[in-house]
């Protein structure tokens, strides 16, 4: 008999394969050199104003769709601040209080005999953050430099309910969300 029982909730990311970040008109072409593809709004500079990327709010909405959730008349945005040197504006735009799809489902097939009902608690978009460079092409092997480029790349979060409780429930829960947004 086992004295404990795994309970797994998961938050999946998904970057959206659009031409320009969430907020601001920089592409967001993969495998751009360092720092090239950032403008003001990426960066957080004063007086600058974010526009919300009308292409980011439609692939969130086929996914709520597509995972069964109420999808909002009215969504917001809020800052989520964190002081990492990947942030320049020391703030994440994300949505919590009001996300733009709740309270879905999805049937995942575990294997050949089983079903499982995942509950989607909420999909929000979000914008991804920098990333620090470790690679020695860049820097010697003592230092850190920070890459802006994937800053404002858009993303939907999808958070489950502790639906999980197998490894092998949250790998085919997994496949199945890599098949909807392919």
């Amino acid at each position: 008999m086992q004295k404990y029982e795994a309970v797994i909730g998961l938050e999946v990311h998904v970057q959206l394969q659009t031409d320009s970040k969430i907020f601001s008109p920089s592409s967001v072409r993969f495998g751009a050199e360092p720092n090239t593809l950032v403008d003001p709004i990426c960066l957080g500079m004063p007086g600058v104003l974010p526009v919300l990327n009308k292409k980011v709010v439609e692939y969130a909405v086929r996914m709520g769709l597509a995972t069964s959730c109420t999808i909002a008349e009215r969504s917001i945005f809020a800052r989520k601040h964190y002081f990492y040197p990947d942030l320049p504006k020391g703030y994440q735009i994300s949505q919590f209080e009001q996300p733009l799809c709740e309270n879905g489902t999805v049937d995942v097939e575990v294997d050949d005999k089983r079903h499982l009902q995942v509950h989607i608690i909420r999909i929000h978009l979000e914008e991804d953050a920098g990333k620090s460079v470790h690679d020695e092409q860049y820097v010697d092997s003592n230092q850190t430099l920070i890459d802006l480029n994937r800053c404002g790349v858009p993303l939907i979060e999808i958070v489950t309910g502790p639906d999980f409780r197998r490894p092998d429930e949250a790998a085919a829960y997994l496949e199945h969300i890599r098949q909807l947004v392919r």
